[in-house]
């Protein structure tokens, strides 16, 4: 995505040129990850999931992922989240920007719920 769009990433993955704006989206900084090797652009724990839903979905992912999701989802229609929603298009529009985690797998996660309420609009 050279052009511009979103892109979800590990942070325990290597930089690359292709990740333009690299923004982790976690409320812990990933373990033993240093934040040299991070290579951050931002770090917006506001936007992950608050810390009571985040430790209801991690005592059982694979019964919860779907109303995980909708509760994570009413978290993003505040003011405040909508703003920082905005702000990230607005930085997509013009170039790529990775949305980082630790979690094992971006794709099942969070971060993939983040990704479809922002390519939403």
């Amino acid at each position: 995505m050279a052009s511009g769009g979103f892109r979800l990433k590990r942070i325990y993955e290597e930089p690359a040129r292709q990740d333009g704006m690299r923004v982790l989206v976690d409320r812990l900084w990933p373990r033993g990850m240093s934040k040299e090797h991070a290579e951050l652009d931002e770090w917006d724990k506001e936007l992950a999931p608050s810390t009571d839903l985040r430790k209801w979905f991690h005592a059982d992912r694979d019964e919860r992922f779907d109303e995980f999701s909708e509760r994570y989802r009413a978290e993003l229609q505040g003011d405040d989240q909508q703003e920082r929603l905005a702000t990230l298009r607005g930085k997509a529009a013009k170039s790529t920007v990775t949305l980082l985690t630790g979690t094992a797998d971006a794709e099942h996660s969070y971060l993939a719920v983040l990704l479809e309420e922002l390519e939403q609009r």
